[in-house]
């Protein structure tokens, strides 16, 4: 049977070989990471078991003109915290993100010109040094295919993409990191970045890997899936696949998780709402889903055995909701474990439950 009342369940309980060899040099280290993006304030994250991450990626600084800027000094002052925890935590690294979704709005433009790539690395480097930080992860959504509505993108993005990263590693050389946020879909594995230019570059991939039914999408499905489906491509095994394929290293690739729900409404109640037209409403945080996807609520939840997915279904409002939780967090892990990938990643810390969350499932079924 595809799909079980998830309570019952858990009761019952040619370029390749050239790409891998380049990259065997610059592999990392042994061992998963657990990265954690983190857009909280300068106190925020102290309630977390951050002792428990490998990395933070702070989100988000953006573009002014050239420049890779903080927005307003109280985000300076929260990257400055967040560093101060590598005194207690001395594996852990602190990276900046540039971008995120609508975050990149003169990213083509600006990385259209050798002038602007080399103004842009160079600006790095000095926001990198004044804040004693790991490195730059860039979250350009997207280079060569449609972002957000209006946001420019033309088919030079992937070309320029690769010579964004080559302007960065030059100028940054190898002390710090490099990593990017890919979309978890087939359009952008395909169409956005040069995998054999930009792979040996770079520290790691960080595949997104929710999202992958999103605001705009008119049939509800998992939006982070760890296996695909015959109703759904897109998950992250999918994306690990194609990556895989074109001879990206496993140890390059990390596979991403959602702290977070998807709701869309207006779903009838054939298959649990699931593979159904509805129109997106909402998201909410996973500490809130004790109450938000609760019986009293309304919701019943339910488990895909091809997708190997939570999902959630309330017929008396018609929604339906998907969703990570504590199993999928831990059948993730293992399978990055199991690939021999480079880690697991996960937006966004702070919609965690401080105690008892999905960052301490993580740990967990990582080591």
């Amino acid at each position: 049977m595809r799909t079980v009342l998830y309570a019952a369940l858990l009761a019952a309980a040619g370029a390749s070989a050239a790409l891998r060899a380049s990259q065997a040099l610059a592999a990392p280290k042994p061992g998963l990471a657990i990265i954690a993006y983190y857009a909280g304030d300068a106190r925020g994250f102290q309630r977390y078991p951050t002792q428990q991450l490998t990395h933070i990626i702070y989100s988000f600084l953006h573009l002014q003109g050239t420049a890779f800027a903080f927005d307003k000094p109280q985000d300076e002052a929260t990257v400055a915290a967040l560093v101060a925890l590598k005194a207690q935590h001395p594996q852990l690294k602190v990276l900046l993100s540039l971008g995120g979704w609508s975050g990149c709005a003169t990213c083509s433009q600006v990385f259209a010109t050798e002038q602007g790539r080399t103004a842009f690395a160079a600006s790095v480097k000095q926001v990198l040094v004044a804040t004693h930080t790991d490195g730059i992860d860039l979250d350009w959504e997207y280079p060569a295919i449609a972002g957000p509505p209006g946001q420019r993108f033309t088919p030079e993005d992937r070309q320029n993409f690769t010579r964004l990263v080559q302007a960065l590693r030059t100028t940054l050389g190898s002390t710090y990191e490099i990593s990017f946020a890919a979309g978890g879909f087939r359009e952008y594995l395909r169409n956005s970045v040069d995998w054999a230019a930009v792979m040996p570059l770079v520290d790691r991939v960080n595949l997104m890997s929710y999202d992958l039914v999103n605001g705009y999408s008119t049939t509800t499905g998992h939006h982070t899936p760890l296996y695909s489906t015959p109703q759904q491509r897109a998950s992250v095994d999918d994306g690990v696949h194609f990556l895989d394929s074109i001879g990206v290293a496993p140890g390059k690739i990390v596979i991403g998780a959602a702290f977070y729900a998807r709701v869309f409404r207006g779903v009838v109640a054939t298959n649990q709402g699931l593979q159904q037209a509805g129109k997106f409403a909402k998201t909410f945080d996973y500490k809130q889903f004790a109450d938000s996807l609760s019986p009293a609520q309304g919701f019943a939840t339910y488990w895909d055995t091809v997708a190997q997915a939570p999902y959630a279904y309330n017929a008396r409002r018609q929604e339906f909701a998907s969703f990570d939780d504590a199993h999928s967090i831990q059948l993730k892990t293992r399978y990055a474990r199991a690939k021999h990938l480079g880690g697991i990643m996960f937006w966004e810390l702070t919609g965690d439950q401080p105690q008892h969350g999905l960052l301490e499932s993580l740990y967990r079924a990582a080591h």
